[in-house]
């Protein structure tokens, strides 16, 4: 993958490339450009290009109420799946995780991105909870890695 570049989203254009590929990916919980300026804040966010072409974004959530649990986050836009991006995008979200300490390493899907759902599942992730957020209507899914 000698071109894909993943970098933090600097500056409101990579920012709002970070929001493009979640709210396209996630269309049911949209972000406005101030939500993810938080998140940015709060969350290790990347963007990933393939040469100057957005691909995907990730999101590593670090622990939280003195737990070693790290939420790992990796998305592709449809039209460049299966090229291995998305290998790239969960192995430094990983690698992050396990800097923070982590201890357990989690991800949400979404239920209806089967193809994310599929690619956890493949990587040793196992569902722990579905649930809907308040007003949504298609579930989220809670996963845990059961292998590292």
């Amino acid at each position: 993958m000698s071109d894909l570049r993943i970098q933090q989203p600097e500056g409101d254009d990579a920012l709002q490339d970070w929001q493009y590929v979640h709210n396209t990916i996630i269309p049911a919980h949209l972000l406005s450009l101030e939500e993810v300026r938080e998140r940015a804040q709060r969350h290790h966010l990347e963007v990933a290009y393939a040469g100057d072409e957005l691909v995907g974004c990730s999101t590593v959530r670090p622990p939280a109420d003195d737990t070693l649990t790290v939420t790992v986050i990796a998305r592709v836009l449809e039209a460049h799946r299966g090229q291995g991006f998305g290998e790239e995008l969960y192995a430094r979200g990983l690698g992050r995780a396990r800097e923070l300490g982590a201890e357990v390493i989690e991800t949400v899907v979404l239920s209806s991105n089967e193809d994310g759902l599929r690619f956890a599942l493949k990587h040793g992730f196992v569902e722990t909870e579905r649930y809907l957020l308040s007003g949504d209507s298609i579930p989220w899914i809670d996963l845990r890695l059961s292998r590292s």
